[in-house]
């Protein structure tokens, strides 16, 4: 995957249990700092998890979102 190109969900669902901020604004196809805004006001469309100053993406929470599945969905 080239940097500039968006994962497929078939890819992201490859991807470890948890991903770098940036990597997940490629998946959804926003920029970094935008996601960090999200993330920071507390409306991210995807569930993260503080690691000190920084934050990391759930994947499972990052297939959802692309699959189009409803939040809290089993």
């Amino acid at each position: 995957m080239s940097r500039a190109s968006q994962p497929t969900l078939t890819e992201v669902r490859k991807w470890p249990a948890t991903v770098s901020v940036a990597l997940a604004a490629t998946a959804i196809g926003c920029s970094k700092s935008h996601l960090h805004d999200r993330i920071k006001r507390g409306d991210a469309p995807v569930k993260t998890i503080p690691l000190g100053t920084r934050h990391v993406v759930i994947t499972a929470d990052l297939v959802r979102l692309l699959s189009g599945e409803a939040q809290g969905a089993a």
